[in-house]
């Protein structure tokens, strides 16, 4: 998956793509209507049929497509799909929430109606329950047949459409879908019941009981599989916040207007309230506050912010009124670009799921061969049992639970780990991961970030003086000269009119109205310095007061996190760029099993190759930015490094923190998904395998068919849903 840029502000769910035979736009649309992956690809032919579509992506799991189609096309998607009974809203959060809202609340209709009908007809056909034949008279016996007929037409014309335009679907396109067997089994159950209301006597049986509650039970259980489904769409909407949102924005006279979030441009500046959540990426103007950035990185404390330090847009002021100047337009803001990366990988479809696509239909036509045998075998043993045996054998056979067993798994574990501040970019990586036993790991911005040390130890108030002209800089030895401790007893500086001169360094003014350099030596002094010296801090004019030597340092917590994966039992190797005594030594600080330095990208490409030809899944992680030949060699790899990774083609996820400490969780994540997902494969194969020789034997009732049916698709769900805690 590659890089996605916006180009149409005011929409998030819009991403610029290259089109080979003219301009087009990948779109992401918020899906209602999808049952099951026949469902996906009914929408997805459907869609690559409209002139101008060039590329279709649908993900069931996550009821979201991506088209990529000319803009005028885009437009003329919703009514083009919605004959065939789907429904497309654009991927924005109030758009794509009203149309859960408006699936959620048709499907519930749907569920009433047929759960009413189900007790009235219940209720009609108790007498025969309860009493013999020749207890209950003809004509009455009659009397309720037709009855419980009148109550199953709102069933079959209103609560079972889903199912019976489902089929039709997919028998249009020649393909067997989950849906065939069961509206096989609710025509069938439906015209035999309405053949037999012809017998004068009325003593032929009719099952009218078993299909209007077939039908219900069938509908609660596609309501709790919506009801996870929704859940996992609103990661997304978490992300991308609520475009409707209205920020303060400055005007140039000094005065504040009230305008549209998707209105601000990058530079303009905004004034946040206690508790508003920030609309765009920013950079702090005055401080300090506290952010909540929970939704965007995993981080469940408040990040303490400084005056210069970079704001995510997504993230909640928690500390004071502040203002800040914008940075990058709102559909351009990390948040945004962190949702396109999750709609795309959420309509992605890993191997195991298109091998199990491959064999759903010659599954479903076995299971019709059975239902076929099922009956014909007891049309010579039973024959008024045989139609009931042969539907209860379609219902119960149709393989629901085993088609959401991994889906669901995986959407749930994509939408913990977006929590988390852990993006997949190919819901694949799930499966990998889970086998990984190698991670070798980069150094420079992956272990170790870059860190000064002063040469002049004798100077604090002149280093605290730095330390706050730095903040104004997101540069990365700026960044590292504020994390320094602050010198005790220093007095606070506060500097005006803070100018970053690019490839250079800062340029401000001291309360006394002085000019002040941060930077290159050869800016501030206008001499060549020392080559160990990476920054220099003086008046304008005068040689320097201060300097500072190049240095790194481990990230924080490497050495707990190489602990914890090495107690996962995965082998670790350090292989960096890097002189190898300072490789070695790193290594051995952090216990890795192996340490190697001086090796040029091919080298490390090399080397993993060299794993896997030992057999040994590698996962690799990075920076994301000059670590692509190794990456992409990779088994599965991981970049870490925040909202520059994203757009890393060779990744598989990124860590938005630019830290080591969700790497532990995200293998920990990968073997839960993989558990989890054998888990309710198992289940689903133990009940057809218990449930199938039931309904043969003729021991298992349409209605409870049903009932199996739609417990054993929540109990997958249910389960799934474990993941996402």
């Amino acid at each position: 998956m590659g890089p996605m840029d916006s180009t149409a502000p005011g929409d998030p769910a819009i991403i610029s793509t290259p089109a080979a035979d003219g301009p087009a736009t990948a779109r992401a649309w918020a899906v209602a209507g999808l049952h099951c992956a026949a469902c996906a690809d009914s929408l997805a032919d459907l869609l690559r049929a409209q002139p101008g579509v060039q590329r279709v992506d649908v993900g069931y799991a996550a009821a979201l497509a991506v088209v990529h189609a000319p803009a005028a096309v885009q437009q003329g998607l919703p009514e083009a799909v919605r004959r065939a009974g789907f429904a497309l809203a654009p991927a924005q959060p109030a758009d794509a929430a009203e149309l859960r809202r408006q699936e959620a609340r048709t499907l519930l209709w749907r569920f009433f109606v047929a759960a009413f009908c189900m007790m009235q007809v219940m209720m009609l056909a108790a007498p025969t329950y309860f009493a013999s034949g020749a207890e209950v008279p003809p004509d009455l016996r009659r009397l309720l047949h037709w009855g419980s007929w009148v109550l199953s037409w709102p069933v079959m014309v209103f609560s079972a459409t889903p199912f019976l335009r489902g089929a039709w679907r997919s028998l249009r396109r020649r393909q067997l879908g989950m849906d065939v067997p069961v509206a096989l089994g609710i025509l069938i159950t439906f015209g035999a019941s309405t053949w037999a209301l012809g017998d004068p006597t009325g003593q032929a049986e009719v099952y009218f009981d078993s299909l209007t509650m077939f039908v219900a039970f069938l509908l609660a259980g596609r309501w709790l599989e919506l009801k996870a489904r929704h859940a996992a769409a609103q990661a997304l909407a978490d992300l991308q916040g609520d475009e409707a949102a209205e920020v303060s924005r400055e005007r140039a006279d000094g005065g504040v207007e009230t305008v549209s979030a998707e209105r601000v441009q990058a530079g303009e500046v905004l004034r946040v309230a206690l508790g508003e959540a920030l609309a765009c990426d920013a950079v702090l103007l005055d401080g300090p506050t506290q952010m909540d950035e929970a939704v965007l990185t995993g981080e469940s404390l408040p990040v303490a912010k400084r005056a210069g330090d970079a704001l995510l847009g997504g993230s909640v002021n928690l500390g004071a009124p502040v203002r800040v100047r914008v940075t990058r337009a709102r559909h351009d803001s990390q948040g945004q670009r962190l949702a396109q990366s999750l709609q795309q990988a959420l309509t992605e479809r890993p191997g195991l799921t298109l091998e199990a696509e491959r064999w759903a239909g010659p599954f479903l036509a076995a299971v019709l061969l059975l239902a076929l045998g099922a009956g014909l075998g007891w049309l010579w043993v039973e024959p008024s049992r045989a139609l009931m045996v042969a539907c209860a054998t379609l219902i119960v056979t149709c393989p629901c639970a085993l088609a959401l067993a991994a889906p669901a798994a995986r959407v749930a574990s994509a939408r913990a780990l977006a929590r988390r501040g852990i993006v997949l970019q190919r819901l694949e990586a799930l499966e990998t991961l889970a086998r990984v036993n190698d991670v070798v790991l980069d150094k420079t911005g992956t272990l170790t970030r870059p860190s000064v040390r002063p040469l002049q130890t004798d100077a604090p108030a002149l280093q605290a003086a730095a330390q706050a002209l730095a903040s104004w800089s997101q540069h990365p030895m700026a960044r590292a000269l504020s994390r320094l401790p602050q010198p005790s007893a220093a007095p606070p500086w506060r500097w005006q009119s803070v100018a970053e001169q690019p490839g250079a360094g800062l340029r401000g003014l001291d309360p006394e109205g002085r000019a002040w350099r941060l930077g290159a030596p050869a800016w501030v002094e206008a001499v060549s310095a020392d080559e160990e010296v990476a920054l220099a801090f003086g008046r304008e004019g005068e040689p320097a007061r201060l300097r500072f030597r190049r240095d790194e340092e481990p990230v924080p917590l490497a050495a707990r996190v190489m602990q914890r994966l090495r107690a996962q039992g995965l082998a670790l190797r350090l292989l960096s760029g890097d002189r190898s005594a300072r490789v070695r030594a790193l290594g051995e600080e952090l216990g890795m099993d192996a340490a190697d330095g001086d090796c040029a990208p091919e080298a490390k490409r090399a080397a993993v190759q060299a794993l896997q030809g030992q057999g040994r899944c590698v996962l690799m992680v990075g920076d994301g930015v000059n670590d692509g030949p190794v990456l992409a060699q990779a088994d599965v790899a991981v970049a870490v490094g925040g909202a520059s990774a994203l757009a890393g083609r060779a990744a598989d996820a990124v860590m938005l923190r630019a830290e080591l400490s969700a790497l532990p969780d995200l293998i920990v994540q990968a073997r839960r998904t993989r558990r989890i997902t054998r888990q309710n494969l198992a289940w689903a194969a133990a009940y057809n395998a218990a449930a199938v020789p039931l309904a043969l034997m003729g021991w298992l009732p349409p209605w409870a068919a049903g009932l199996g049916m739609a417990l054993s698709s929540a109990l997958v769900v249910l389960n799934a849903l474990r993941l996402a805690r």
